[in-house]
């Protein structure tokens, strides 16, 4: 199927979903996962109405911005080694992987401009999954108050890829309660709004737990490797 016709039934899912938790579907801001596509099929998601693009290698990501540059919006969404983050930090406006002090610092101290990051929580546990525990995350976000170019707008977390809804909803649910923690702290850099959570098994039940911030890779563009 085309991105477009991808998208109109995402756009469907996202209303319903929002219809079923009494939210307002302009509030979910789609993020099209674009590591295992073309930059033809990037351009298809653009063109059909996609303003945000993510990608988990640095490399990807400069390819893709040779050709659509300042068109869209640049989700880093993969784990971040910190020598590699003066590759991107001056294309990217939003990185969802912050989840250690040195990449902190290294943003801190590469940046021209504020950038916006989530602080990535790995909520199941899962050794597999990279972030920080629940409990790590109001300390880490503690330790940042100074730095300038850091906005910590968000907690992101990756559920466990499964069909059992109660173990999603849960991963979700906790995600929330830490991230409404966070804001209640009204630390002045880290307003802590948004939760990037859900992808494409699982976006919808996502929404209904209070994700801002929707990850679709398959779903969208599809996989073309």
């Amino acid at each position: 199927m085309s991105v477009r016709d991808n998208l109109t039934i995402i756009r469907e899912n996202i209303e319903a979903a929002c219809t079923r938790a009494g939210r307002d579907p302009a509030d979910i801001r789609i993020v099209a996962v674009t590591k295992y596509v073309s930059v033809e099929r990037a351009k298809e998601a653009v063109a059909a109405g996609i303003t945000d693009l993510g990608e988990n290698r640095d490399d990807g990501l400069l390819h893709k911005y040779e050709t659509l540059g300042s068109e869209v919006t640049w989700h880093f969404i993969g784990t971040l080694q910190s020598r590699k983050v003066k590759n991107i930090i001056d294309k990217v406006d939003y990185i969802h992987s912050l989840d250690r002090l040195s990449l902190a610092q290294e943003i801190e101290k590469r940046a021209t401009k504020r950038v916006k990051c989530f602080v990535q929580v790995n909520v199941s546990g899962e050794a597999t999954k990279h972030g920080l525990s629940k409990e790590e995350v109001i300390p880490f976000i503690q330790q940042l108050r100074d730095f300038s170019k850091i906005e910590v707008v968000g907690l992101m977390t990756m559920a466990p890829y499964t069909d059992d809804e109660a173990l999603l909803r849960r991963c979700f649910r906790q995600l929330k309660i830490l991230q409404e923690s966070v804001q209640a702290l009204h630390i002045p850099n880290a307003p802590c709004t948004e939760l990037s959570m859900g992808m494409s098994n699982d976006y919808v039940i996502a929404i209904e737990e209070g994700a801002t911030f929707i990850r679709l890779g398959t779903s969208l563009v599809g996989h073309e490797s």
